[in-house]
């Protein structure tokens, strides 16, 4: 589950039809319906938790990471599988969407529920894989239009 909902995840996050298509298909055969619910919820959150905090993070003026975020994170407290696994989901998100504040608490989280660095580096890994593979296929595919 955790390696499924990894991928899903992450291809959601990166879009690219083709990816997503083929991994979707994949993770049908292999997850649960709240599992692929929740590794879609994950990359959903992290699309707008990761822009919102690397922004604050990034921003000089440190008055942003005083103020409340006010964003609707209810998943997060009840993401419908094991919490570990939607933390390692998460993960994979942010690392592919950048967000170092978001790293970091991910890997924490992590950590605290006893996750070796080993299997924090598979879920980027899995991130990384996936958004090259994606990034290559959209830009065969932007290559394969005739211009207008």
């Amino acid at each position: 589950q955790q390696k499924y909902g990894c991928y899903l995840a992450s291809a959601h996050a990166v879009g690219e039809p083709q990816t997503l298509r083929a991994i979707e298909a994949e993770a049908r055969a292999k997850l649960s319906p709240e599992a692929l619910n929740a590794a879609k919820a994950a990359s959903a959150i992290m699309g707008m938790n990761n822009v919102y905090y690397r922004a604050t993070h990034l921003v000089s003026n440190t008055t942003y990471t005083t103020l409340p975020a006010r964003l609707r994170m209810n998943v997060i407290g009840n993401p419908g599988v094991e919490k570990a696994d939607f933390e390692l989901w998460s993960l994979a998100v942010s690392a592919i969407n950048g967000c170092g504040m978001c790293l970091d608490a991910h890997e924490a989280e992590l950590r605290k529920h006893g996750m070796t660095s080993e299997q924090i580096q598979a879920a980027i890994r899995i991130g990384a894989v996936v958004n090259a593979a994606a990034r290559v296929l959209a830009a065969e595919t932007a290559l394969a239009v005739e211009p207008a």
